[in-house]
């Protein structure tokens, strides 16, 4: 039951810790911190739903043939390294300042002033939400076939495998608009990393240019930069059932 409490325990992720870093949630006010409401979600009912899996008995699965647990073991961690690799580079190369191929653009906005903040964040946010959709579309299958070959090498990982689903068919929406935040919270990141700067320029009587703005130690290269650590982040969040779920059959060919 130890993947269970992985999951719901939230706000223990780096994707909340780097939140929490940028001061874009408050992990001390539970009535108002992001990671609580996934686990204040898992209501009665569904709690009896859980129950019920876990006290399903799995029956005798066919035995298999010596080593093809390990065989599976093998294939499913090498998809899972595919599929994080590619969700990571996918992540890099699009914020990269020069980005090469990839299939998510940032369509970076014409930067000049007076800022309509607004109308400069919108490409960013629209960025952000095309990787989630992205990770989204990655990680479900990657998923599926995880318990699937969990599912083929005993009782116990069988029953983790229902165990999984179950929850997943849980939490899906929910977590889904949970997440669906973040973008609107990095919004905050943006206004306050301009109000800084803007700060600063008044202090040092010097006057603002646009064309600083993406040079070293510029404000919106600062904000780029927390944007494509909150997408790591994020991709470490969403592939962590699966890799409790490969840990388990790890543990269970040790």
């Amino acid at each position: 039951m130890t993947r269970v409490s992985q999951r719901t325990n939230f706000h223990s992720s780096k994707l909340i810790r780097c939140l929490t870093e940028l001061a874009l949630v408050d992990t001390a006010a539970p009535e108002n911190a992001l990671g609580e409401k996934l686990g204040l979600w898992v209501h009665f009912a569904d709690a009896i739903t859980l129950s019920a899996v876990h006290n399903d008995g799995a029956g005798t699965l066919p035995q298999m043939q010596p080593g093809a647990d390990r065989s599976m073991q093998v294939a499913v961690s090498l998809e899972f390294d595919k599929i994080q690799a590619g969700m990571m580079n996918a992540v890099i190369t699009s914020c990269a300042s020069s980005p090469g191929p990839t299939h998510i653009t940032l369509h970076a906005p014409v930067l000049a002033l007076p800022l309509d903040l607004a109308a400069t964040f919108l490409p960013y946010r629209r960025f952000y939400e095309a990787h989630q959709r992205d990770m989204e579309l990655r990680v479900a299958p990657l998923r599926i076939n995880v318990r699937e070959a969990l599912a083929k090498v005993s009782p116990k990982l069988k029953q983790l495998a229902d165990l999984d689903a179950t929850l997943e068919n849980i939490l899906r929406d929910r977590e889904r608009k949970l997440l669906a935040k973040v973008p609107l919270l990095l919004k905050k990141r943006f206004e306050h990393l301009y109000k800084e700067h803007q700060q600063l320029c008044i202090e040092t009587q010097r006057a603002d240019d646009a064309a600083d703005w993406m040079q070293a130690g510029g404000w919106l290269a600062h904000f780029c930069s927390d944007l494509q650590m909150l997408l790591l982040a994020e991709v470490a969040l969403r592939l962590q059932p699966a890799v409790g779920l490969i840990e388990a059959l790890i543990e269970q060919n040790e």
